[in-house]
Formats: C-alpha cells, structure tokens, sequence
C-alpha cells in the first residue's frame, strides 16, 4: 500500500508538503496511503461523509468540529494537501524547528495552535467565542467530570 502511494504521489508534491508542514518523507507517504484508503470516491478528495467514517470521530463529541476544520468555508472537499495543512496542527512543537522567519511561522507554532483551536469553538465566524458557542461544547462534553471545571454552573 505504501508503494502504491509514493508513486501517485510525486517526489516534488512530497518536498512541498515537507516544507510546508514539517512532516516527514515518510509520514507524508503513511498519511498520503491513510488518505486514499479514506478516498472512497476515489477522486482524490475528502468529503465530510469519508471523515464521519472514522470510529474515532464518530465518537467524539467534538468531531464535528474537528471535521469542519478540514473544510475551508464553503468548501464540502479536502484535496490531500489541504488535510496536511490541518494535519500539520496537531504536530508536537518543536524547540529544533523554531522558524528563523517570523512571516512564516510553521503551522504547528503556538500561534497557529492557539488560532486553530479558536476556530474550532469560534461556530459563526466572527473572531469571537460567544457565551452560547462555549455552551454548546460544554453540552457535548462532561466538562465536570473530565476536566473538574465547577465554577461555570
């Protein structure tokens, strides 16, 4: 499978993707075989229908958010790219990769996670977290239970 994905994957795409995103060659080509596994239009895109089909979000209360996140606004695909793009923001900080070039801070920079996590509770888009937004995560998930927060009752 791995093989199968490096050659639909050109090396140049791959340097690209690296530079961008920090990944490895390697983890490129993992995520990229991950990628096409998921494709099942084969087209290669994403819809949101092939990321509910992962158990893992289909479970948790904040995967709606964590698929609409992969979607530009207006946008119902993802090209492989783009999931990187996403993908690139979970990626651990590393004190090694700190960017000598402020303009283009890597997408896994506190920044850009701090920023990325906004938008997951930001449900309007309009660079505010409002009261019912927060209600709305805090609904889906045991907040009590799992993060032992009493004081917003």
């Amino acid at each position: 499978m791995g093989s199968r994905a490096s050659r639909l994957l050109r090396e140049e795409e791959i340097e690209e993707i690296k530079k961008e995103t920090g990944f490895s060659h390697s983890q490129i080509t993992r995520l990229y075989s991950r990628f096409t596994s998921l494709d099942k239009g084969e087209n290669g895109t994403l819809s949101r229908e092939d990321f509910q089909r992962i158990p893992e979000l289909a479970i948790n209360p904040l995967g709606d958010r964590i698929i609409n996140a992969f979607f530009p606004e207006g946008e119902d695909q993802v090209n492989f790219r783009g999931f990187m793009r996403t993908l690139a923001h979970f990626r651990p900080i590393e004190d090694n990769e700190k960017n000598k070039n402020p303009a283009t801070e890597p997408l896994n920079s506190r920044t850009n996670k701090l920023l990325f996590a906004f938008r997951l509770y930001d449900l309007d888009r309009d660079d505010k977290i409002s009261r019912d937004e927060l209600l709305q995560v805090l609904e889906k998930v045991d907040v009590e239970q799992k993060m032992s927060i009493r004081f917003l009752h």
